[in-house]
Parts: structure tokens; C-alpha cells; sequence
């Protein structure tokens, strides 16, 4: 494990968020490398700071007025009376600004993961990141995945279609290990991230520009899948529709 590489996996570290063999793997690293130890001291003391400072966040007005906006309105019943039940405690109104904050949130998480998604893909930029296993052999990607994780990600060689598969890597999005699959369409690189969610019904794609990124993402066969690039909207819509057809022609990669 390169220093580059336990940087990133720190926070999760001190988080408790990593499996046995990949904390065992971080904690060897550290042990050995005094800088990284420097750095694990820093952020363990942050966020023992963190801990004890006062940090009680006051929510804004704006999320009130989300969840008024998205309250129905009633017969008999204003959304100002719900919202005053809701105040006082009453069940009913608990649980129906539950579920209205339940679809706040989620906005939230999603937004949140797809920050998360354009921070991977630029880490993969820099020297020595973009891949664990280089080949463009799809037989010999796939493969590689094997036991390292929960799910091997679908590796479909796109090459004939414009789209030149150029290897894949380990990496970790919203505290989890998951695969990436890289591409690259002329001098733009694609990382395809895949994560397994079983219960997760079919989406259809769309695209959305994050902190100037293209990110398509969707859902298909129990998997969650991103595409990130800085290929223009059009082809990187052009890229997934293509892997999804594929996927479908040869069950799941």
C-alpha cells in the first residue's frame, strides 16, 4: 500500500468504517510509515476536537418550507394546522414530516454521493491512480475483480463501439469499497463506478454536471452504476446507453 493510497482511507479508519483485512492492511502501513502515522495523530486529534466542540447545526428555513411545499394540501386540513400538529407532537404529523424529511434527505445522500463520485474520478487523475489491473482484455479485467469484492463489476469491452476499455481498480464511495471500470473515449478518461443494491428497482439514466463533471448514472440488474467524465453530455450519454445494451445482450457483463 503506497502512502497516496492509505491517505485516503484514514478517515475511514478512525470511522470504523473499513473490513478487517483493509484496516489490517492500513494499520500495517502506518505502523511502518512515519508520515502517515504524523497524519492518522492529526485527524484522530480533529476529530477528538470535533467531539467536544459545539457543532449543533440549526436547520435553515428553507428545509421548513421544502417540507410545507411538499405537505398536500387537504380538505379540511392547511398545511399551517399539520405543521403546527407536528410541532405539538402529534403522531400523526410525525410521521407523515418523517417520511417528508426521508425524501429531504435522500436528495441529500444522493448529492452527497455524487460529490463523492467526481472526488474518485479526480483522484484516479493523478499518476499511478487510474488502475489496479491495466489491460484491455475484458477477460482478464473481470477476473481481477473476483474476491475482492461483494460483486465483480460488469466489464464489457466497448472498444468496437468507440469507447476503449483500458483496465479497472478498487476504490471507496459513501465508506464502501466498490469497482471501477475505466474507459477512455480519445484523451477523456470514463471511470464507471459500480455498487451492488439488490433491492434498488431499474432507473433509467440521466445526467448531471457536478462541480463540472458529466455524471450518468442509473440502475440495472441489482446494480447502481455512475459513469464520470469530462466527455461532453452527449457521448457520455452515448457510452452508457451503449454498455446498457450490452449489458443486456450478454446478462450482465
Amino acid at each position: 500500500m503506497t502512502c497516496d493510497e492509505a491517505d485516503i482511507l484514514l478517515h475511514a479508519l478512525i470511522d470504523g468504517e473499513l473490513d478487517a483485512g483493509h484496516a489490517r492492511e492500513v494499520e500495517n502501513h502506518v505502523a511502518a510509515c512515519s508520515r502517515c502515522t504524523a497524519e492518522l495523530k492529526v485527524y484522530r486529534e480533529m476529530k477528538a476536537q470535533m467531539a467536544t466542540a459545539d457543532m449543533r447545526l440549526t436547520a435553515p428555513p428553507r428545509l421548513r418550507q421544502r417540507i410545507e411545499a411538499a405537505i398536500p394540501q387537504s380538505r379540511g386540513t392547511s398545511r399551517r394546522s399539520l405543521l403546527a400538529g407536528f410541532a405539538m407532537g402529534s403522531a400523526v404529523s410525525a410521521i407523515a414530516a418523517t417520511g417528508l424529511v426521508a425524501i429531504v434527505l435522500r436528495d441529500d445522500d444522493e448529492q452527497r454521493i455524487a460529490s463523492e463520485v467526481v472526488s474518485a474520478h479526480l483522484r484516479s487523475l493523478q499518476a499511478g491512480h487510474l488502475t489496479d489491473i491495466l489491460s484491455t482484455d475484458q477477460h482478464t479485467v473481470k477476473p481481477w475483480f473476483n474476491g475482492r469484492l461483494d460483486v465483480s463489476p460488469p466489464v464489457i469491452d466497448l472498444t468496437a463501439l468507440g469507447f476503449t476499455l483500458i483496465g479497472g481498480r478498487l476504490d471507496y464511495i459513501d465508506g464502501r469499497a466498490i469497482g471501477a471500470v475505466v474507459y477512455k473515449r480519445r484523451a477523456h478518461v470514463i471511470n464507471l463506478f459500480v455498487a451492488q443494491t439488490p433491492n434498488a428497482t431499474h432507473s433509467a439514466a440521466r445526467t448531471e454536471d457536478v462541480q463540472g463533471f458529466n455524471i450518468r448514472r442509473w440502475r440495472d440488474h441489482g446494480l447502481s452504476l455512475w459513469a464520470v467524465s469530462d466527455l461532453n453530455a452527449d457521448e457520455l450519454a452515448e457510452f452508457s446507453d451503449k454498455f446498457e445494451k450490452a449489458m443486456q445482450t450478454n446478462g450482465n457483463g
